[in-house]
């Protein structure tokens, strides 16, 4: 019961405004500034850079996941074969002055 008459109080609130003569979903806004399209011409812009560097920075940690990844399993592979795993290449002493 509770249900049915929540169901006729929201068409007759949703459906005044049409009965009124009101505009309802027929409303137009005012056509934009030159400034206001500017502005979202820029913040277009803006966006669409900053999801440029977005995907970049993806797709940098990806390859980096991908690269852990893939040295782990080789280490993983060359252990269970019974491999001594890689030594890390040493790095020269810097140069005394």
């Amino acid at each position: 019961m509770r249900g049915a008459i929540v169901a006729a109080l929201s068409a007759v609130l949703i459906g005044a405004p049409f009965l009124w003569g009101g505009s309802g979903p027929w409303a137009k806004l005012p056509p934009l500034t030159d400034a206001q399209k500017e502005a979202a011409a820029a913040a277009k812009a803006k966006a669409a850079d900053a999801a440029k560097k977005d995907a970049e920075l993806l797709n940098k940690y990806i390859d980096m996941t991908a690269e852990k990844y893939e040295k782990s399993k080789k280490a993983q592979m060359q252990a269970k074969a019974g491999m001594a795993a890689p030594a890390p290449a040493a790095k020269p002493a810097a140069a005394k002055k």
